[in-house]
């Protein structure tokens, strides 16, 4: 026994946020929404005009409406703080564990305000118009007079879908206890409505271009530039919003199979890539891979130096940008769905292999042989359908779907079937039956700060030649309190650490094996836990310790025994919400797409047959097929 590293810290509670909590949020929440709908009720009644007089001093520096000019500076600053707050928020649960309650986590604060401001965006385009004034050229019928962008709409829905998931996140908890991991079902609620809604953004940005009041403005020339500019880097933000399902990666703390970081990377730069590059012009595809990495930059900056939190790091994409860019020189760019599924086949290829030299060279474990096949055989599937629904979103934007309907929608489907499959595939891990780690262990830490060595050997034969890895996790210790080790091997079934490894106080100390489908941990030391009834589990100097499914060690707080039946129902009703938005911005897309589609042919019978037509699709337009 080491009897100086048994003392650990008074543990947080448990099963949901204090009802003291619960009612002051929804208290919050309330007046919040009773001061917004005031505000629109009198913009809308013409009782005030300070509303309506932001729109129009925007629409003079930005060239377009109120309505598209307001959500754009709203969703700018909700992203970027929201980010923050969600990155702050990971680096946190992995460096002291959960929350004492959603109020006690100052991280909360921040994502609160991004996604309340993320749903005031997509209300302020919606309720800005007014006296009959049709927004753009796809704007939606509300009342007998009452118009909205559906671009506005969809940002409006991300917004509500994110902040829906606060609530049912403590619901979540309260049936199923917490699950300490970001892929935890609500926690994507949160993180995918944000990230979707830079889509959304990009396509008010289209909208607005066949404003009046864009067209009024055709001599301002620094609106014109401010519009490219805010367009790609929306396009980053859009990448950004795709990659935040990767942080656990990004961490060094990832609790499902390794083949997953690849698979996540691939999806998101095809798609982002090949949108940007065909719909934005050259360079387009540069600039956000470059305003991603400078971004998410500052960020980690911030979090692990400033904040000094458990430190990340992320994907690059600059060499998927690269092959994109290059791509583009050929004849392909005018063909744009063999652009994107060829795209989309090079960044699973050839990007997914710069990529790795990256994340070999930064992350805290390399992409090993062990995923190579496998890896291949998912990627690439999903970076085809990734680059083809990308390259229809250019499409859409310029008002070029394929006129047969089912083109489309038999892309969107088959790749999120194709998604979906792969994303199976990379949940299904096992567990091996009787398998042990026998541990010799040597302290060599202090009284204060206690570490140890570690000489493990496993089960004979538990471990290929080609492990994915075997590391020694340490989390949760206060501060920034991760630390991830690769063992060396010395053995065909034995392996030490090079470096001390923390444990005592709340430090949750494991180690971890995946090898192929295999996932598993042994724990090594464990805090006593008196919110979950849970036993120490010391350490020792000699311990055989059995192999048990991960999740039972890093999300301890989880309920594993609960009625299979209300799992699957809850898991549905995510699912529901999940594919409502992915249709969302289908049918948004779809719908401005046919509009410009429509005004296109408008002009040329004008030109061709009356007097004062215009000067065809592109007049006025910011951006177009390069």
């Amino acid at each position: 026994m080491f009897p100086a590293i048994l003392v650990a810290a008074e543990p947080a509670p448990v099963g949901g946020a204090a009802l003291d909590q619960v009612i002051g949020l929804s208290v919050g929440a309330g007046l919040v929404t009773a001061v917004l709908v005031a505000i629109a009720w009198a913009h809308r009644t013409h009782r005030i005009e300070w509303f309506q007089t932001l729109g129009d001093r925007l629409h003079e520096r930005t060239g377009e409406p109120g309505w598209a000019s307001i959500p754009s500076l709203f969703v700018a600053s909700s992203l970027v703080v929201a980010l923050l707050g969600f990155l702050w928020d990971v680096s946190l649960h992995a460096g002291r564990g959960r929350d004492e309650g959603p109020l006690a986590n100052p991280a909360h604060y921040l994502i609160l305000y991004g996604l309340f401001a993320l749903f005031i965006a997509g209300m302020s385009a919606i309720v800005f118009p007014r006296d009959g004034q049709r927004p753009g050229i796809a704007s939606v019928r509300i009342t007998r007079s009452w118009y909205a962008p559906v671009a506005g709409i969809f940002i409006a829905a991300c917004g509500l879908y994110a902040l829906i998931g606060f609530p049912l996140d403590d619901v979540w908890h309260r049936l199923f206890g917490q699950d300490v991991t970001l892929w935890g079902p609500t926690h994507l609620m949160l993180i995918g409505g944000a990230g979707l809604s830079t889509a959304g953004i990009i396509l008010l940005h289209r909208e607005a271009e066949f404003s009046e009041e864009w067209k009024r403005s055709a001599d301002n020339h620094g609106a014109r530039t401010l519009h490219k500019l805010t367009l790609s880097m929306a396009f980053g933000g859009l990448l950004i919003g795709l990659s935040v399902f990767q942080a656990e990666f990004d961490f060094g703390i990832a609790q499902f199979r390794m083949v997953f970081a690849p698979l996540m990377i691939a999806a998101a730069a095809a798609l982002t890539l090949v949108a940007a590059r065909l719909y934005a012009g050259p360079g387009a595809a540069l600039f956000a891979a470059f305003f991603f990495v400078i971004t998410r930059g500052v960020v980690s900056f911030i979090v692990g130096d400033v904040f000094g939190q458990a430190s990340h790091v992320f994907p690059l994409y600059l060499g998927s940008a690269l092959i994109i860019e290059l791509l583009a020189l050929s004849r392909l760019k005018d063909r744009p769905l063999v652009f994107g599924a060829v795209g989309g086949l090079l960044i699973g290829t050839v990007g997914t292999v710069i990529e790795k030299f990256w994340n070999d060279a930064v992350f805290q474990f390399p992409w090993p042989q062990d995923i190579w096949l496998e890896s291949l055989v998912t990627v690439v599937p999903v970076a085809l359908g990734a680059g083809l629904c990308g390259a229809l979103f250019a499409m859409g934007l310029d008002g070029r779907l394929p006129s047969n309907r089912w083109v489309g929608r038999s892309i969107v489907v088959g790749s999120i079937v194709v998604t979906s499959v792969a994303v199976g595939n990379g949940l299904n891990a096992t567990v091996p039956e009787n398998a042990e780690a026998t541990f010799a262990v040597q302290q060599v830490g202090t009284e204060a700060q206690p570490e140890i060595m570690v000489e493990v050997t496993t089960t004979e034969g538990l471990v290929d030649e080609n492990p994915t890895w075997v590391q020694i996790t340490a989390w949760q210790g206060g501060g920034a309190g991760v630390v991830t080790q690769s063992l060396r091997r010395t053995g065909p079934d034995s392996w030490e650490t090079t470096e001390p490894m923390p444990i005592g106080g709340t430090w949750k100390t494991l180690l971890r094996v995946q090898d192929g489908r295999m996932l598993t941990a042994a724990p090594i030391f464990l805090p006593a836990d008196e919110a979950l009834g849970a036993e120490e589990v010391p350490v020792e100097s000699q311990m055989t310790r059995e192999f048990v499914p991960e999740i039972e060690i890093l999300q301890r707080e989880r309920e594993l025994d609960t009625s299979p039946w209300m799992w699957g129902v809850a898991n549905l009703v995510v699912l529901i919400c999940s594919l409502a938005i992915l249709a969302g911005i289908s049918v948004a897309v779809a719908r401005v797409s046919g509009a410009i589609a429509r005004e296109g042919r408008r002009r040329r019978d004008e030109l061709e047959h009356g007097p004062g037509g215009g000067s065809g699709l592109d007049q006025g337009s910011g951006a177009g097929t390069a």
